[in-house]
């Protein structure tokens, strides 16, 4: 399609669009008795309206029969978590036995890196990406410290980032691939981002689980910003394990409930886990036996009884996604995307002493909902004058605007606009 920088093309895409009425089930933050246009859905999505209805019903639930409500609510809480099992699935590929909601996300990593983190003296390395989010990196950090006290092992050799190249923002795959074999015998696990959250690339997860695979080690990701963001098929591609939060492109509200996969080859094995009672057989869980018999399945990996309240949203927003589906979501977001990237080149080519560097791979198979933009000439004044002008949008140090257009409710005509809003802060900061 040949992209214009128009008011009448992008409201032509839009009636196109067979997605733009979704953007009505959404509430947005306003500026000056107007939407904002809302480019941080990679932090924090927005709320679905739905999602107080949801909460009001645990409320209600609550007044009216206290304790009783765990059994003769109306979406009864002892087992409120199963409603996520078959849309999940089909969110991240998996089997419904595979998914499980709990906790929240970091935590359920170091949950899962119990059972999956299994280090002995000459198989102890971790594999992750170069600048990996800082919550992983200080997870791998205090994993290996915990167990270097009995191994005798460096925790400074313990973890093997693979680096991107001198002058280049993104990480090669065969450079991936490469560390994997170089590294060999030695590598216990591989952990990375599904998405980079700084240059919003895409991994090949599938060709790093086979690689990964080969060498004997474990394989799994931390799909914060992959899921509900691009095509997963994590039972298929045979990932290990992974988990993601549920408050960025899945719209559950901020600091929410995390989900979890655990491949099913791994549901009758005897591996370590920290366990807890929502974990046990749920036929007599409330039998209180002494020893754990946990559930076959990912649920088998809960811990404590679930917070539903935090559930509820998160609840709401995976049956929009149930209506809607993957497939339709990443087809706009793909055409969004584009066009967002081609507006910017348009502003870049326009405003003379202007460059702006998008550091996000420009192939669509590496690359999903997000463009990094690195500002050169630019700083933060831009950024502010973008949210002093209804612009909601993410500044990462050292130069760098996140922006990304989530296609549930952005629209082509916030695109336009944002380049014209854009361009008036080049000039009025010039």
């Amino acid at each position: 399609m040949t992209f214009q920088n128009t008011l009448e093309f992008a409201k032509e895409l839009d009636k196109q669009d067979e997605l733009n009425n979704w953007r009505n089930e959404f509430i947005f933050p306003q500026h000056n008795g107007r939407n904002v246009i809302y480019f941080t859905g990679n932090s924090l999505g927005l709320q679905p309206k739905i999602a107080k209805k949801y909460v009001d019903d645990i409320m209600n639930d609550w007044a009216n029969l206290a304790v009783e409500g765990h059994f003769f609510a109306e979406k009864p809480w002892w087992d409120y978590h199963e409603r996520f099992a078959e849309p999940l699935s089909k969110i991240v590929g998996a089997k419904p036995s595979e998914v499980t909601v709990m906790n929240t996300l970091t935590i359920n990593l170091h949950l899962l890196m119990v059972s999956f983190y299994k280090p002995t003296k000459t198989r102890y390395k971790i594999i992750c990406e170069e600048k990996a989010f800082p919550s992983d990196q200080y997870m791998f950090q205090t994993q290996v410290k915990f167990h270097s006290r009995n191994l005798g092992i460096n925790p400074n050799d313990a973890i093997v980032e693979v680096k991107r190249r001198d002058g280049e923002h993104n990480i090669r795959l065969e450079d991936i691939l490469a560390k994997i074999e170089e590294v060999g015998d030695e590598l216990a696990l591989v952990l990375f981002g599904g998405v980079n959250y700084y240059t919003g690339q895409v991994f090949d997860m599938k060709t790093i689980t086979n690689a990964g695979h080969k060498v004997g080690a474990i394989v799994g990701f931390d799909l914060a910003h992959a899921a509900g963001n691009i095509k997963l098929e994590l039972h298929d591609w045979n990932v290990d394990f992974a988990a993601w939060c549920s408050y960025k492109y899945m719209n559950s509200g901020p600091g929410n409930a995390s989900g979890c996969f655990v491949h099913e080859k791994h549901h009758h094995a005897d591996l370590p886990r920290f366990a807890g009672w929502w974990g046990h057989n749920k036929e007599r869980r409330f039998k209180m036996e002494p020893n754990f018999d946990p559930i076959i399945g990912a649920d088998g990996w809960q811990v404590s009884n679930l917070p539903v309240l935090s559930l509820a949203p998160y609840l709401a927003s995976v049956e929009l996604f149930a209506k809607v589906g993957m497939e339709k979501l990443i087809k706009k977001r793909n055409q969004l995307t584009a066009y967002l990237e081609f507006i910017l080149h348009e502003i870049d080519n326009e405003i003379d002493g202007t460059e702006f560097e998008i550091i996000t791979p420009s192939n669509q198979e590496e690359r999903a909902c997000q463009l990094s933009v690195f500002l050169h000439g630019q700083g933060r004044n831009l950024f502010d004058y973008l949210m002093a002008n209804g612009v909601i949008t993410d500044w990462r140090e050292p130069n760098v605007i996140r922006l990304a257009p989530a296609p549930f409710y952005c629209s082509y005509e916030d695109m336009y606009h944002f380049g014209q809003i854009l361009k008036e802060g080049i000039k009025t900061i010039a």
